[in-house]
């Protein structure tokens, strides 16, 4: 009686662990959502993202205003798996970065552009190129 109790304490344990396992290959590489378009951020300093989509890959690129002392536009090269884009700038300083996308909005948390909890992007131009 005293060795069933720990194991069926085990086999509950690894029961309940076996929940909260990651999501599946297919649901990490299954492409839910689409970028392409202009994105700008809502709330903070000026921001703007184009953004092409083929497939999971994305390329594109930042940009900032003249005004500001952040006067360049890297480019960026990333991918959509599910409803999350991860990018990496290819040009300027290499940063990387994760955003959740919902529709025509997107979120960053934390915000690495402008040192906040939270950067929100909104799809401004979902215009496609003409060859799709």
């Amino acid at each position: 009686m005293t060795t069933i109790i720990p194991l069926l304490l085990i086999a509950g344990v690894l029961t309940l662990g076996s929940g909260c396992a990651k999501p599946d290959w297919i649901e990490q590489t299954l492409v839910t959502v689409d970028v392409t378009g202009t994105w700008v951020v809502t709330d903070g300093p000026r921001i703007e993202l184009k953004l092409e989509q083929r497939g999971s890959k994305v390329t594109g690129s930042m940009l900032f205003p003249a005004t500001s002392s952040l006067n360049r536009s890297p480019t960026l090269e990333g991918s959509v798996a599910g409803d999350v884009f991860r990018f990496i700038e290819t040009s300027g300083e290499s940063r990387q970065g994760e955003m959740t996308v919902s529709g025509d909005e997107m979120t960053q948390s934390p915000c690495r552009w402008a040192q906040r909890l939270v950067c929100v992007l909104r799809r401004v131009d979902s215009a496609r190129p003409s060859s799709q």
